[in-house]
């Protein structure tokens, strides 16, 4: 995806020492991620819906299509310790990414002419403060992440898909499509039953039970029904996106 010149992501926010803050547009991350703005909407108020964020301001900011015609958009302005868990939550891989834009950010803030020298030095102690209590929330916040993703990977059992789609926050047939439009389940010609790709359970994402089911009869049947392992579990939080990873 083309990166867009991005100035509009960032808005002024009076702080108590006349030094403006700054906050990041929820279309500038996904510009960032490189994903659908209104898949990083998504996944903003969903952790802000579960109290890992504070719910940011929503304005309606005019842009263009790819036809040049002139849009509305709402979009999301997030303080910067927020912006770091939603990209942890989102795309990882891309938080330099994030540094290297806040640094510009940051940057372009000038300093009122009306303060002091001392009244300077006053506020660089207070947003160097800032920032480095911010960064060590968002490591804290990942290192939780990493934790509970490794118990889950170490953890015991599996789960049925209609399981694992309530540990991951989702609805049960948005899940199955998922799933199968992606090359984890299957069914047979004519066969109601999913079934697990080989490659899937070849590295311990999915796995098969056999259940034994009493016909009225009197004869036996048997079942199998692809479940979900802990390992393929902590994966799926990694790769659907918008899913957070406090699976």
């Amino acid at each position: 995806m083309e990166r867009q010149d991005m100035n509009h992501g960032a808005a002024g926010i009076p702080s108590i020492i006349g030094v403006p803050a700054l906050t990041m547009s929820s279309r500038e991350i996904a510009e960032l991620l490189e994903k659908r703005h209104d898949d990083v909407k998504r996944s903003i108020k969903r952790l802000a819906e579960r109290g890992v964020i504070v719910r940011p301001p929503m304005a309606d900011e005019q842009d263009a299509d790819a036809m040049g015609r002139n849009r509305t958009t709402s979009v999301y302005h997030l303080e910067k310790r927020d912006t770091y868990i939603v990209v942890a939550q989102l795309s990882p891989e891309f938080t330099a990414r994030l540094v290297d834009r806040w640094q510009e950010l940051e940057a372009q803030v000038e300093k009122p002419a009306m303060l002091s020298g001392p009244q300077l030095m006053a506020a660089a102690l207070i947003e160097a403060d800032a920032t480095m209590k911010a960064q060590a929330a968002q490591i804290e916040d990942m290192r939780e992440d990493v934790e509970a993703l490794d118990k889950l990977a170490k953890a015991d059992g599996s789960l049925s898909i209609t399981e694992a789609a309530k540990n991951l926050g989702m609805r049960p047939k948005d899940l199955f499509t998922w799933l199968s439009s992606n090359g984890w389940i299957y069914k047979r010609p004519g066969g109601a039953a999913w079934l697990g790709y080989q490659s899937k359970c070849n590295v311990g994402y999915l796995e098969h039970k056999s259940t034994t089911v009493l016909r009225a009869d009197g004869s036996e049947k048997i079942t199998e029904q692809v479940r979900v392992t802990a390992k393929g579990l902590t994966r799926l939080a990694r790769l659907i996106p918008g899913v957070a990873h406090e699976t």
